[in-house]
């Protein structure tokens, strides 16, 4: 049984605690051995990860593993239980792809409309391992992942990622990933904090302003990271002042940049580079754990973990899309959870099938980009711009009964949450969501929540999780907002 499940309901203590607390809990947790961190599943996936250069043995693996799934949610999922008679015609693992064609494309609507059709009978309420999604997407939702199983999954690749990545046992890694630095807001307090356990220097992701940069540079001045984490339009601005105020002793010990959770632009991979002179790395997942891609430092294309999911691309109507350079929606089969098992998942999110040969990472499915990740900020009373991502990274969960939700601004400080669902929010819900957002964006934003019947679509058939109404040339610079808006109209 790993301790990380045992002790992640106490995290959220351990954060807010003060820093010698920190570096003292942490410092003697670190010293765990891995195997008793993460339990004995974390090897199981490491000896699969290691072995997927073995091209033939990776394809014959991904198709046990498919079928596995496929066939635990026709037998225990109540939703899949009309396709036995597909089953009955299953030979061997080769047909496990035959037999996920039968299988209907999921809707996140559907899966929230009725969760518990989506649950395996045959797990009980001891292995559920509840978890919100909508960080980057217009629909909240909760799910269920499988405990002691998913959180030692997302640890081993994650690892493999750090290792891709050159990052070793003693490198300190700058963190700009939402994460909300206790304290931050107020005067005199501090605009990072150092978790010993990850070895991360936590900056604030609420403070992107340049008045505030000379507080990171201290930070970075002090800790001497090697390595970054970061969403990318939380780093930008961090670039963009390293760019205008060069600091070679602090920028030159970057080895790597590793990005996370956004859309990623090529403006902006390309002044991570130039301030920073080192490998910029990609990464995609979501909260669901149904597929997980990276790039690699010499090959900057998504290759997806054949082991880990299933992934496809589908058109409009939902067809299979097999060419390359079409652009589709990514379709997510996710392996290892017996819990709720997601088959042929609409994420939301696009990409397509690249087209220059995979000669680094044979049997990985390779994508040229992907493009569903679109950032946006919120302008905060005093001016600070915070990432949505950042506060979708909360995973509020008084949002997770809505069908959908939608930020709107057109002041400073101030933004309106439309909410739709079939009731109201109770007054309760709506208190703790409106000091959420506050306290996530350091007393920032205030939120007015307003229930609504419906929530318009964009051109191209999808929800926008922010609509911004202001100018924000006036806050990032006229070519930054030119640069993006150009890269978000390609979608």
């Amino acid at each position: 049984m790993p301790i990380e499940d045992i002790v992640h309901p106490f995290l959220k203590f351990y954060t807010a605690a003060p820093q010698w607390v920190k570096s003292s809990l942490g410092h003697v947790y670190s010293m765990a051995p891995t195997r008793l961190r993460y339990g004995a599943k974390y090897d199981e996936f490491q000896a699969e990860i290691n072995r997927c250069n073995d091209v033939a043995w990776t394809a014959r693996r991904a198709d046990e593993k498919l079928l596995a799934t496929l066939r635990w949610a026709i037998e225990t999922v109540p939703a899949y239980a009309h396709l036995k008679a597909a089953l009955a015609d299953v030979r061997d693992p080769s047909d496990a792809t035959r037999l996920l064609a039968a299988f209907p494309l999921l809707e996140k609507e559907s899966l929230k409309a009725d969760s518990t059709r989506y649950l395996s009978n045959k797990m009980g309420p001891e292995t559920h391992l509840m978890a919100f999604t909508g960080g980057s997407t217009s629909v909240p939702m909760k799910l269920y992942l499988e405990k002691y199983v998913s959180r030692s999954k997302d640890f081993a690749y994650n690892s493999t990622f750090d290792t891709v990545a050159g990052v070793g046992s003693g490198d300190v890694i700058l963190a700009l990933r939402g994460r909300s630095v206790p304290g931050a807001g107020k005067p005199g307090g501090s605009l990072w904090m150092y978790d010993p356990i990850k070895r991360y220097l936590h900056l604030s992701s609420d403070h992107l302003e340049a008045k505030y940069m000379p507080g990171y540079v201290e930070a970075i001045a002090k800790w001497k990271p090697t390595i970054i984490h970061a969403f990318p339009s939380a780093l930008v601005p961090l670039a963009h002042w390293f760019k205008a105020n060069p600091a070679p002793e602090l920028v030159a010990r970057i080895r790597a940049v590793q990005l996370f959770s956004e859309n990623v632009y090529d403006y902006q991979v390309d002044l991570i580079r130039e301030v920073f002179g080192c490998p910029v790395l990609l990464d995609y997942g979501h909260s669901e754990r149904a597929v997980k891609a990276i790039s690699l430092p010499e090959d900057s294309r998504y290759f997806f973990w054949p082991l880990y999911g299933k992934v496809e691309l589908v058109d409009n109507d939902g067809r299979a899309i097999t060419e390359p350079g079409v652009i589709g929606e990514i379709v997510a089969t996710g392996f290892d959870n017996r819990v709720m098992p997601l088959i042929r998942y609409r994420t939301g999110d696009l990409a397509m099938w690249s087209k220059a040969p995979n000669t680094i990472r044979p049997g990985f499915a390779v994508v040229e980009r992907i493009e569903g990740r679109l950032q946006e900020f919120l302008v905060c009373r005093d001016h600070r711009l915070v990432s949505i991502c950042t506060i979708g990274a909360a995973h509020f969960e008084q949002l997770a009964s809505a069908d959908m939700m939608q930020f709107e601004q057109d002041t400073p400080g101030k933004a309106t949450l439309k909410v739709m669902s079939d009731t109201e929010l109770s007054p309760r819900a709506r208190s703790a969501l409106a000091a959420g957002v506050l306290a996530k964006t350091q007393g920032g934003l205030d939120i007015e929540i307003v229930r609504v019947d419906g929530i318009a679509r964009t051109g191209s058939g999808k929800h926008k999780l922010l609509v911004q109404r202001l100018d924000l040339s006036g806050y990032l610079g006229a070519a930054h907002i030119e640069r993006e808006s150009d890269s978000a109209g390609t979608l």
